[in-house]
């Protein structure tokens, strides 16, 4: 089995570790929290930062849950070894090169000391110590349930400073991806220079959104609820079955209102940050008059407008703040595609108001005030004569960008896009899917999108959950959107200039590799399938209903590529059906004749004549099963296979005359 890509599976370890911690912090089976210093609520605590087993510890036991001692211990667990003391004897495991470790020594080990027994602690008989449920279970657990607590219940009003991010329990995401290569599916784009992250780009994906629903005078600013409010609200929500939640969210407020709500969960962000950006935004606009608010160049305006002040801590505000200088640096000097002209002596000049900005904080409060107010009137100057160099005006009808180049405009798109699957079943689209989309296209000014660049997008998006996931649906939607992708001589003259400059240069096997837009997007799909089809006895054999829809996705997206390279092909369908068949039968029938050979040497039988009964299986498999696939796109896969079996065998049978 392919293993699964690493980025993939951190996200899904950090997003239970979200879950369960958030369940154990909100719930009934912490006596008390203790906020660390510097905190007001939960919002101001980096959970990645907190020791689970520290917190477990606490809820088994019924102790209050000290948060700076919980990230004290995580720290400090980061410079051992991960120990395992659930046995007899504690045990420990270190990450080695086998390669370079050379073989085990000879020598005897030394005699392990007898250790102490473990004293036993009894729990008071009036009190049944449950176990504690894995994180998958936990929204499964009655709202009442308290894990192997000794004491009473909490109270709601034991919780110090708690403040609920709507949202943080709707958008648990129970994983269901099976275990895939999904560095085959990844994107042909360079990386970021600045170390930009996903959180960093589903966060301004989420600001360009409200930037998108203020031009359409939508943007209001939500007040916060009461403190008690919001706990009763949030207690309410841990005994909420998946049924329950899924028929509340038919209950949301109507219109764009509503609809900002859901990507607020759906994209993950805190309630206190949405507030921020929308009062940013608005106060952006002021003396702006008959300007839109997505034309704003939106982290500049953030910067300007969003003070240290609004942020309960420090490095909450520096983080952020770092953000929106990366998203700066990325859109508009690391990936030039429109030259800088005059503007080239002011590229060094705008990174060093970068610096200087991110310099002021370390300076005493009134200097670090003075200097950040100065950067930033001079980063307006410059950022703004930077953004309106003439890119895709022709296109979209704006002149100024606020990022040259496509690649960060992609991955923010990208981000957006994936707001569509339903939270509690990822291989599902959400009820909401069609107004999320329509609400996208609002976005398509700001990022240069079009409708032929947002199918391809739409399309990789799909598959790649369709990978993730297994979900058969969702390729019904990939060969739909695959499908609206016009040919070159279908799109304008406009769009077709627009498309042929969005190319990408990416390091791969120790080179450099040009892609277009459509290779950058399409070639991870074609490769994946590919890859299935040319061994399609093993990847579907368990029935081919899934084989037509990937035959299907192969063929178009070799469409695309095809007409992309300028490859005059000649029944490209039948050539690349006519390879699937002779990779995967050539492939099918080397591992039965290994197999025969294993078992003739164990048994009386001859080789040729077991060979021989294990081709004519293979062949009815292929006739029964496969071929009425990809007769669809080849009239003569069966003739071509039931051959391909014949010269085969007869190579075999050749070797003994």
């Amino acid at each position: 089995m392919d293993e699964e890509n690493p980025v993939e599976l951190l996200q899904r370890y950090r997003r239970d570790r979200h879950v369960l911690l958030n369940y154990i912090l909100s719930g009934n089976l912490i006596k008390k929290v203790v906020m660390p210093p510097g905190a007001i609520s939960l919002d101001d605590v980096d959970i990645d930062q907190v020791s689970v087993d520290y917190v477990l510890n606490c809820a088994k036991k019924g102790d209050p849950l000290d948060l700076g001692d919980a990230i004290r211990l995580y720290h400090d667990s980061l410079d051992y070894p991960y120990v395992d003391n659930t046995g007899d004897v504690e045990g420990f495991y270190l990450l080695t090169r086998p390669e370079y470790s050379g073989s085990a020594p000879t020598r005897e080990p030394p005699p392990v000391p007898a250790a102490a027994p473990l004293p036993v602690v009894v729990p008071p008989p009036v009190v049944e110590q449950p176990q504690i449920a894995v994180p998958s279970s936990v929204a499964n657990l009655p709202k009442s349930l308290s894990l192997d607590s000794p004491t009473e219940e909490l109270t709601i009003d034991d919780i110090e400073d708690f403040e609920d991010d709507e949202g943080e329990f709707d958008s648990r995401r129970a994983s269901r991806r099976h275990q895939t290569d999904a560095n085959d599916i990844s994107l042909r784009l360079p990386l970021f220079e600045t170390g930009i992250t996903d959180d960093d780009l589903r966060e301004t994906a989420y600001e360009i959104l409200v930037a998108a629903a203020g031009a359409s005078g939508g943007l209001i600013v939500p007040k916060k609820e009461k403190k008690k409010e919001k706990r009763h609200r949030l207690m309410r929500k841990l005994g909420r079955s998946k049924s329950e939640s899924a028929e509340s969210q038919t209950h949301r407020q109507p219109g764009l209102v509503g609809l900002l709500e859901i990507l607020r969960a759906q994209l993950e962000i805190t309630e206190s940050m949405d507030i921020r950006t929308r009062q940013g935004l608005l106060n952006a606009m002021v003396g702006k008059v008959g300007k839109r608010m997505d034309n704003l160049l939106i982290p500049l305006e953030l910067l300007c407008c969003i003070s240290r002040a609004e942020f309960s801590d420090m490095k909450a505000y520096l983080r952020w703040q770092k953000r929106q200088l990366n998203m700066l640096e990325e859109g508009l000097i690391n990936h030039p595609v429109v030259g800088f002209g005059e503007l080239g002596r002011k590229v060094n000049e705008l990174r060093n108001l970068f610096r200087k900005i991110e310099e002021s904080e370390s300076l005493s409060p009134s200097a670090a005030e003075v200097q950040r107010t100065e950067c930033l009137r001079s980063l307006r100057e410059v950022a703004t004569s930077f953004s309106e160099r003439p890119a895709r005006g022709d296109l979209t009808g704006e002149v100024c960008h606020w990022a040259d180049g496509y690649h960060l405009n992609a991955a923010l798109y990208e981000k957006m896009l994936g707001s569509v699957f339903d939270t509690l079943d990822e291989g599902k689209l959400t009820e909401e899917v069609e107004e999320i989309l329509e609400l996208l296209k609002s976005t398509w000014r700001i990022l240069g999108i079009t409708e032929t660049i947002h199918d391809t997008c739409y399309a990789w998006v799909l598959f790649r959950q369709f990978v993730f996931t297994g979900e058969q649906g969702l390729l019904k939607v990939v060969i739909e959107h695959l499908r609206k992708i016009p040919l070159k001589e279908q799109r304008g003259p406009q769009e077709r200039l627009h498309l042929i400059s969005l190319r990408s240069s990416v390091d791969a096997d120790d080179s450099c590799q040009d892609f277009t837009f459509f290779q950058s997007f399409l070639s991870p799909v074609q490769k994946w399938v590919d890859k299935k089809l040319n061994d399609y006895h093993l990847h579907f054999s368990e029935g081919p209903s899934m084989m037509v829809d990937i035959v299907t996705v192969a063929m178009l997206t070799r469409r695309i590529l095809g007409e992309e390279n300028d490859k005059a092909m000649e029944s490209p369908d039948r050539d690349q059906i006519d390879r699937y068949i002779t990779s995967s039968v050539k492939s099918a029938f080397m591992k039965i004749a290994h197999f025969v050979e294993i078992k003739a040497d164990t048994s009386h039988e001859h080789v040729l004549a077991s060979l021989a009964e294990e081709t004519k299986k293979l062949l009815k498999i292929e006739t029964n099963i496969f071929s009425p696939v990809l007769s669809r796109w080849h009239p003569q896969a069966a003739v071509l296979s039931a051959s391909l079996l014949h010269k085969l065998y007869g190579n075999k049978l050749g070797t003994f005359s």
